[in-house]
């Protein structure tokens, strides 16, 4: 993977797990440390974030492959793939995102891609742990106590899923 001028980390796992929840609660804790913090998030469906009657729709409906809106308060950019039938790798979402500024980099999904992640586990899923098949995975943060005997090779760092300052201060600490 290409390198990028600033420390990042990753989260992920299955559909349902909290990413997005937990990523919202890790922000406000690591902003309130100094930090300028930029997210990539990985989406598994078509999406939309402008809408019928809004400039930009419009414009974007009218065959424009790229639109960028900005004012005083914020720049968005919207590039249509009309020829893209893969997903994104990280590397594209990666080259467009602007790190002039920023601290830190919190990606969520691309759990395929070689990069450092954190792994979320929610036991009531029933879903298989991730970090067997991914060298990349660095620690775990579930929702139970992981014993010593339930998993081998588990990473070296591990957390409460509900404590999200022990995960901002493992950022801040080991990553930045």
């Amino acid at each position: 993977m290409k390198p990028i001028s600033i420390p990042f980390i990753g989260f992920v796992a299955y559909s349902g797990t909290g990413k997005t929840t937990l990523l919202s609660q890790l922000i406000p804790l690591l902003k309130n440390k100094g930090l300028r913090i930029a997210v990539i998030k990985h989406a598994h469906h078509d999406f939309e974030i402008d809408y019928p009657k809004k400039d930009s729709y419009i414009l974007r409906k009218a065959g424009a492959e790229t639109i960028l809106v900005t004012s005083h308060k914020r720049t968005a950019i919207i590039i249509e793939h009309p020829e893209i039938s893969q997903e994104p790798s990280l590397e594209d979402a990666l080259s467009k995102i602007p790190c002039k500024g920023l601290d830190l980099l919190l990606i969520e999904g691309f759990k395929h891609a070689d990069y450092p992640k954190i792994e979320l586990h929610r036991k009531t899923l029933n879903k298989p742990y991730l970090y067997p098949k991914d060298k990349n995975i660095i620690a775990i943060a579930s929702d139970h106590s992981l014993e010593n005997s339930e998993l081998e090779n588990k990473p070296r760092w591990q957390f409460d899923l509900n404590q999200p300052q022990q995960i901002a201060d493992f950022i801040t600490t080991e990553i930045v």
